[in-house]
């Protein structure tokens, strides 16, 4: 089923595309998308046209039916990727154990265990691995094993894999007992790229630049005029709330770019280095190692939430490239 130079790949809860343009830059064939959000799906038709695509919920997708839709047997497809949503995870949030949401990795177990592909990526947040959500890391792994795969799991910074963004994530990396071989991740490739080096060429428009020019008639402006790279509106706000908007620093990575950023008046996203504005749209592409050609829909905030809550291309290349060359290729 696979093309001389291609592995298949399904990309479950694959959002706007990011880890399937990783995929696709390392020579991955995306055979399947599974996606619920109608503005993710929109977004990733528009960049991957010819893409099959279930735009569903993922509770209601039977094994039966990735299989018809993608044209696979069992123990047939190379890769399934994943990354369920991490809210009920984050340290950005309440870290809530019984949130409803934190049950969501069953279901790509679920479809795992159908399936059964040589190997398997999911991605999550570092929340996972931490206090007492490291139950839940345990019970995930124990149940990985439990299907019949050898798996490895790190946190890796997307900073060292050609992303100029200090993101961390747990990757996990399993592939089929049968198989023989053991999982394992790429090694760092790069020194961190700075915020200046990333934006020296970027290219706003005049309607981004509009929304995030906003903020000027906004009462958080005078205190944001303020803040130093580096810093955050917390320490020039009396209340003391406002650690969510931080001014990036020019000569370092981007700190993590969080999926919400509400109005540009708010008092919640990324400050521009040196402008007393929020980053365009144009800006945190870059700075997620998107192309420029990636195109995005909705308003502001619609795509602002697509590139928050997506995978890094470039770190997904990186992963897929070292599952390419030291498992796939070997099963040749």
């Amino acid at each position: 089923m696979n093309s001389q130079n291609s592995f298949n790949v399904i990309s479950t809860f694959s959002g706007c595309g990011g880890s399937s343009l990783g995929y696709k830059l390392a020579g991955f064939n995306i055979i399947l998308a599974v996606e619920w959000n109608e503005n993710a799906i929109k977004t990733y038709k528009k960049n991957f046209p010819d893409a099959q695509i279930y735009h569903g919920d993922i509770n209601k997708l039977k094994v039966r039916k990735v299989k018809e839709i993608a044209g696979i047997k069992e123990k047939e497809l190379d890769v399934l990727d994943g990354s369920p949503p991490c809210q009920g995870f984050s340290m950005a949030g309440k870290r809530v154990l019984k949130d409803n949401r934190n049950n969501l990795y069953q279901e790509y177990l679920r479809l795992l265990e159908g399936l059964k592909p040589k190997v398997f990526v999911m991605e999550n947040v570092k929340g996972l691995i931490t206090g007492k959500m490291k139950l839940v890391f345990t019970e995930i792994l124990k149940e990985m094993k439990s299907i019949g795969y050898e798996v490895q799991a790190k946190l890796m910074n997307s900073k060292y894999y050609n992303v100029p963004q200090s993101r961390e994530r747990v990757i996990f990396i399993g592939v089929r007992k049968d198989l023989n071989i053991k999982p394992s991740h790429p090694k760092p490739q790069n020194k961190p790229i700075t915020v200046r080096q990333a934006l020296k060429d970027v290219n706003n428009e005049k309607w981004e630049l509009d929304w995030v020019n906003h903020i000027k008639n906004s009462s958080i402006y005078p205190r944001i005029k303020r803040m130093p790279q580096g810093g955050n509106y917390s320490d020039y706000n009396p209340t003391g709330s406002g650690f969510t908007l931080q001014r990036i620093n020019y000569d370092k990575p981007c700190p993590t770019i969080m999926k919400t950023v509400c109005h540009s008046a708010s008092s919640d996203g990324l400050i521009h280095p040196e402008k007393n504005r929020k980053l365009t749209i144009s800006e945190i592409k870059k700075l997620h190692s998107f192309p420029d050609d990636f195109k995005f829909i909705g308003n502001f905030t619609d795509q602002w939430a697509r590139i928050g809550n997506s995978v890094p291309p470039n770190m997904m290349k990186a992963i897929s490239k070292n599952i390419k060359n030291n498992i796939l290729n070997k099963l040749k």
